[in-house]
């Protein structure tokens, strides 16, 4: 069984022959991903030398502020300082062919694998940076017809991006969209349904036409919106802190539609440092995401040092989910 077809089966719970892996060597990789080049006349307008800390533009020309220690950071000044500023503003040009070039040919380089373009994120994500995460909430209450006009200007630019990636061999799309703090959502679930939902809808409407399957990241807690997103299509869920909703809730609500793809919670889990819990975690996730006739990838989390976690401890995880998943022999439908 290729890679692809071991992915294809796992999403669809048609009984791969183990889980899906996307582990660093020496284990496997049954994904291969790609963003698009960058656009090669975009200039920032401005730029930044600090020894202290690290500033730096999108292509959004939202300006960033990367955390101490850590390769993340967070917007600090958005594009759109007024919402009078929105028809005049310039959206990139995530559809210029040119950008699609490199990851048609890293595709073609690697037929067995499953090919998975990434989208520069969905509405609710671009739209925070373009306002920074403060101000946009505050907007969604104030502004809700000058958020929706911005959100459908982005709804047509994925779209576009979508045709792209239809043309280079892609069998997905992947987005982040992070949705949830640790305990909530960041707006409430009528909130989503009423202003985002329908993003959502449409979005993964036209990827399924173009006959991509469609994957989203969420940090936080998103359980109340997870069998909409079941519902709506979501075909992958990636999830870096399961057991935020429950592993049995998500064994429950996704079961033959939507796959979860995670490493060992990097909460709850991982952090302990205990390496016969975290094994034990990882077997966990398979019995309970994985054993019903596919459901389960496991995940690696790459910037475990900004989580105060050390590599070795994660290596354990991905050592027991190559064991475990290549071993155990339940992979077959209830």
């Amino acid at each position: 069984m290729t890679s692809r077809e071991r992915i294809l089966r796992c999403i669809n719970y048609e009984n791969p022959d183990r889980c899906p892996m996307t582990l660093p060597p020496p284990y496997p990789n049954d994904i291969c991903s790609c963003g698009i080049s960058p656009d090669p006349d975009w200039k920032p307008r401005r730029t930044w030398d600090f020894t202290e800390f690290r500033q730096w533009e999108d292509e959004w020309h939202n300006v960033w502020k990367a955390f101490p220690n850590t390769t993340r950071g967070e917007v600090i000044e958005g594009v759109i300082k007024d919402w009078s500023e929105v028809d005049a503003y310039q959206m990139p040009r995530l559809d210029l062919p040119i950008r699609y070039e490199k990851p048609r040919e890293l595709f073609a380089a690697n037929p067995a694998k499953y090919h998975l373009g990434h989208l520069p994120g969905f509405p609710f994500a671009i739209m925070r940076y373009m306002r920074k995460i403060e101000v946009f909430l505050a907007d969604v209450l104030l502004y809700p017809e000058e958020v929706n006009a911005l959100q459908h200007r982005i709804v047509d630019l994925l779209k576009r991006c979508m045709d792209m990636w239809s043309t280079t061999g892609a069998d997905g799309v992947m987005f982040a969209e992070d949705c949830g703090t640790q305990e909530r959502l960041l707006v409430s679930p009528k909130t989503w349904h009423e202003m985002f939902e329908w993003g959502f809808r449409e979005l993964v409407s036209h990827a399924n036409s173009l006959g991509l399957d469609v994957w989203m990241h969420s940090c936080g807690y998103i359980k109340e919106i997870v069998p909409s997103l079941v519902e709506i299509g979501i075909k992958v869920l990636q999830l870096d802190q399961p057991k935020l909703s429950g592993l049995d809730f998500l064994a429950e609500t996704c079961h033959g539609k939507t796959a979860i793809w995670s490493p060992v919670d990097i909460q709850q889990d991982l952090p302990t440092g205990d390496e016969g819990y975290i094994r034990s975690c990882a077997r966990e996730l398979i019995d309970k995401l994985g054993s019903r006739g596919g459901g389960f990838i496991c995940g690696y989390y790459g910037d475990v040092r900004s989580i105060g976690v050390e590599p070795n401890w994660q290596m354990w995880a991905a050592d027991e989910f190559y064991k475990y998943a290549t071993t155990k022999t339940t992979l077959s439908q209830e």
